[in-house]
C-alpha cells in the first residue's frame, strides 16, 4: 500500500443552526492584514513527548529523506517539464472542485472519489492559528510568519478575504504533537458542536499514514463553508510541514479533492510537489470567480468553466 503524503478529509457537516453571511470580496491588490492573536491557553501536552511522538519525528524525517532522495515534494513551479492547456486546467478543475476523495459510511469516512457540487466560503475566513507547548516559541514564529504571508497570497489570489485573526475565527489550525493531538476531542466538539463521533476519531486517532487533514463544515445541506478545522502534525520536518499548511488551507477554501492526473499540482497522491503550482492558482482562481455560484453540478459549471480556463490560459488548447 503507498503511503499518502497529505491526506485530508472535507465533510459537508448536517450542523442545523449555523449562520451564512455574506460578505464582500476585498481588493487583490492589497495585502491582507496580520491581526495578532489573543493570547490562549496552549494544548497541554506531557512534561516530555511520549514514545510515540518522538518515534513520529523521526519517522517522518525518514519519509521526507526518502521523498527528496526520489525527487519528490519539489519546491519549483513545474510550468517547464510539466505544460498544461486550459482544456486541462478545466478538467483537472473539475477533478479537483467538483469531486469529493471520501464517502461516509457506517465505518467512518471511505476514501473514494464521488461527484460533488462546488463549494466554497461567502464569508471571510478568519483564521485562528493555535500550538501546542510541544512546539518550540521559534517555530511557533516562523510557521506564522509563513501562514500570514500565505494567507496574503491567497486573498490577491482568490479575490476572497483570508486573514489571520482572533476576533470571531472560523477557521483553525492546530499544530499539534502525538499526545496533543489526541487530546484535542473536547476542543474539536466546543468548536464544531455537532461533528459525530467518528469524524472526531479521525483526528484524534489519526493513523501515521495521515500526515494532515482538514475539515469544512457547511450548514445543513447547503454548499458554503462556514468553519474549518485543520491539524498539523508538529513532528513534521520542515518541508513536509510547510506542505501541508498550504495544501490544507487551500483545500478548506474549496479545492477539496486530489486528482492523480492533475499536473503540476499540490493536489495530486504522488507528492510529486510539494507547494501550491500555478495550476493550483488558477484553480483557486476559478473557484472564486464569481460567475460560479456554491452548489453547482458539473452540468451546470462545466461551459463557464471552460471559458474560465480559456480565459485564464489566453486561449491555449
Amino acid at each position: 500500500m503507498r503511503m499518502r503524503c497529505k491526506p485530508f478529509f472535507v465533510v459537508s457537516a448536517f450542523l442545523a443552526g449555523l449562520c451564512l453571511a455574506a460578505c464582500t470580496p476585498a481588493d487583490p491588490g492589497v495585502p491582507a492584514p496580520v491581526v495578532a492573536p489573543a493570547p490562549e491557553k496552549p494544548v497541554v501536552a506531557a512534561a516530555l513527548p511520549s514514545p510515540a511522538s518522538q518515534a513520529a519525528l523521526q519517522h517522518y524525517a525518514k519519509v521526507q529523506a526518502d521523498l527528496l532522495a526520489r525527487g519528490l515534494m519539489r519546491t519549483d513551479s513545474g510550468t517547464i517539464d510539466a505544460p498544461f492547456t486550459d482544456r486541462m486546467l478545466a478538467d483537472n478543475f473539475v477533478r479537483v472542485a467538483l469531486y469529493d476523495e471520501y464517502i461516509r459510511s457506517d465505518q467512518g469516512l471511505v476514501a473514494q472519489p464521488v461527484q460533488s457540487r462546488l463549494r466554497r466560503w461567502d464569508q471571510p475566513v478568519r483564521v485562528s492559528l493555535r500550538f501546542g507547548e510541544s512546539v518550540p516559541t521559534d517555530r511557533q514564529a516562523t510557521d506564522r510568519a509563513r501562514i500570514a504571508s500565505f494567507l496574503g497570497r491567497l486573498q490577491a489570489i482568490s479575490g476572497h478575504p483570508i486573514r489571520l485573526s482572533e476576533a470571531q475565527p472560523n477557521f483553525f489550525i492546530y499544530v499539534v504533537n502525538e499526545d496533543e493531538r489526541q487530546a484535542l476531542g473536547p476542543r474539536i466538539n466546543a468548536l464544531l458542536p455537532g461533528l459525530d463521533a467518528a469524524d472526531v476519531a479521525g483526528i484524534t486517532e489519526m493513523p501515521r499514514g495521515t500526515y494532515c487533514l482538514v475539515y469544512a463544515i457547511s450548514s445543513g445541506t447547503g454548499s458554503t463553508y462556514t468553519k474549518a478545522f485543520a491539524v498539523i502534525r508538529a513532528e513534521h520536518p520542515d518541508l513536509m510541514r510547510l506542505s501541508c499548511l498550504q495544501e490544507e488551507i487551500t483545500q478548506g477554501l474549496g479545492l477539496a479533492n486530489d486528482s492523480p492526473v492533475a499536473r503540476p499540482s499540490i493536489f495530486n497522491d504522488d507528492e510529486e510537489f510539494a507547494l501550491l503550482t500555478p495550476m493550483d492558482e488558477l484553480m483557486l482562481k476559478m473557484l472564486y470567480n464569481p460567475l460560479l455560484t456554491p452548489g453547482m453540478t458539473e452540468a451546470e459549471a462545466r461551459p463557464i468553466i471552460n471559458a474560465l480556463a480559456t480565459s485564464l490560459m489566453g486561449g491555449a488548447s
